[in-house]
């Protein structure tokens, strides 16, 4: 996930994600790349079901 995908996931504005990124709880990014980091989705879901359960997928 690169972090227009997370913004949408999160449902948050772009300065949120960068201040997210900035937490230590935070995932490693998977990658850097020219267009930016990437995370990978299980880790992102992770800190997702741990810190944001109400966005928790239920499928």
């Amino acid at each position: 996930m690169g972090a227009h995908e997370i913004r949408t996931r999160l449902g948050v504005s772009r300065q949120r994600v960068e201040q997210l990124m900035k937490r230590p709880d935070w995932p490693d990014p998977y990658e850097t790349l020219a267009t930016g980091r990437i995370w990978r989705t299980e880790d992102i879901e992770a800190w997702i079901r741990v810190h944001r359960p109400n966005l928790d997928d239920e499928d």
